[in-house]
């Protein structure tokens, strides 16, 4: 499902334009996204949580030119899903 579907199927169940509703969802992406970056997770009950993980440097390998990276820590963003959202899709 892409974005332009998510719009559509919104803008089908609410009555509410297109145009709304794509600035509506553009505006909630771009508000998580803010929060991620500024080190803020997102709680969106009953549904999961979008957030930032910390990842610890490590060692990974260059087998073609036989060399050794050492990848530093950093952070990526990630989605954790509710219970009750992992029990409908687990019981699907």
């Amino acid at each position: 499902m892409t974005k332009a579907d998510i719009v559509k199927k919104v803008s089908e169940s609410t009555g509410i334009e297109n145009q709304t509703v794509q600035k509506t969802i553009e505006a909630f992406m771009e508000t998580v996204k803010d929060s991620l970056t500024g080190n803020k997770n997102v709680y969106l009950r009953g549904f999961g949580s979008f957030i930032v993980k910390k990842r610890a440097k490590k060692l990974a390998r260059n087998i073609s030119k036989n060399t050794t990276l050492i990848i530093p820590e950093h952070f990526v963003p990630a989605f954790k899903p509710a219970d009750v959202f992992m029990e409908q899709v687990k019981n699907k």
